[in-house]
Formats: structure tokens, sequence, C-alpha cells
């Protein structure tokens, strides 16, 4: 085929449902690298190389059904990182619907220059007020570069005037063919 058909065929970004209804976006780099995100919890489930190595784990018992956190990957955990707070374990974000960003503020060029890239954006419900009464907004970028890496940068704005403490974490299941 020819390269300039195969460069124009070419679709960095696309948007499809799962079996359960839930949008993912698929990033692909132009040597062939790929990560594709799940908008249930701004989750990275696949992150394959070039050569199509899977370098992420996902658990045969995931069941991809929200609100059930997905086991494997690299799970948001906001706003707490293990039990160490009054909320579930690692926190609600890895539970939650997240949407597409449009709009999203800038981030230094350097952040997104030459890469494949998807914003995600979470805001508190009514429901998380419930359980933690502080007014936020998280903005997720998820970016593959042409070399196949992959940065997430996450960004977290207090919509309100009352100062609150998180922590976060991104737990990162890699997949490993020898654990002896």
């Amino acid at each position: 085929m020819d390269h300039s058909a195969a460069d124009k065929d070419f679709k960095p970004v696309e948007i499809a449902k799962d079996k359960n209804g839930v949008d993912q976006v698929l990033l692909r780099s132009l040597r062939g690298a790929s990560v594709r995100v799940s908008l249930h919890g701004g989750q990275v489930l696949s992150w394959k190389t070039d050569q199509g190595e899977e370098l992420l784990f996902i658990s045969s018992k995931a069941t991809f059904k929200p609100p059930t956190a997905v086991r494997g990957g690299i799970p948001i955990c906001f706003p707490q990182f293990g039990n160490r707070g009054s909320l579930e374990q690692h926190g609600f974000a890895r539970n939650k619907m997240w949407v597409i960003d449009d709009n999203p503020p800038p981030l230094h060029p350097n952040d997104s220059n030459g890469k494949t890239y998807i914003d995600l954006l979470l805001k508190s419900s009514d429901d998380d007020l419930k359980i933690w009464p502080h007014g936020f907004e998280f903005r997720l970028r998820v970016a593959l570069a042409f070399d196949g890496s992959l940065t997430l940068t996450s960004r977290i704005r207090n919509v309100n005037c009352k100062p609150f403490s998180f922590s976060i974490a991104y737990h990162t299941y890699f997949s490993v063919s020898d654990i002896r």
C-alpha cells in the first residue's frame, strides 16, 4: 500500500463503545503503538508497543460495568489512595463516569507536541459532595508519543473557596511474563 494512502487513512483518535455501552477512546501513534482509555474511571485499559506487546495487565475477573472498579490497567485513585481516609479504598474517581473535555485549559506546549492525546474531565457530583464535601474538577490528559511512551497528566481544581487535601495515585498494573 502507498505510504501516503496509509497516512491518509490513519486515525490517531477513535471513540467506540465497549460491550456495556461505555465509551472508550483509542489513541494510536504513526509507528503503531496504542492506548485504550475507558470513560468508566478515566482508566487506561491497554497500552501496546508498536510491536503489539501489551504492557498492562487486566484481570480475567474484570467486569467493566460501572460503578464497579475495573481490575487492572491504570486506575485513577482520587481523592484518596488506599484506606488512608474516610472514603472507600482508593477513592471514588475510578468508579465514576468521566467525560471528554472538549475545551481543556492549555498545558505547556511540550506536553502535547507531536503526541496523540485525549483530555478527560470529572466534576464533583451531588452524590460525591455528600461523602466528600469539596467541589472539584479533575482534568486528566492521556498522551501517546510517537515513540510509544505514555504520559498521564492530572490537574485538580478547587471550584469553591474551601481548602481541601487529597491524594492521587496512578495504580498501574503492569503485565509481567515471569514472577519467580
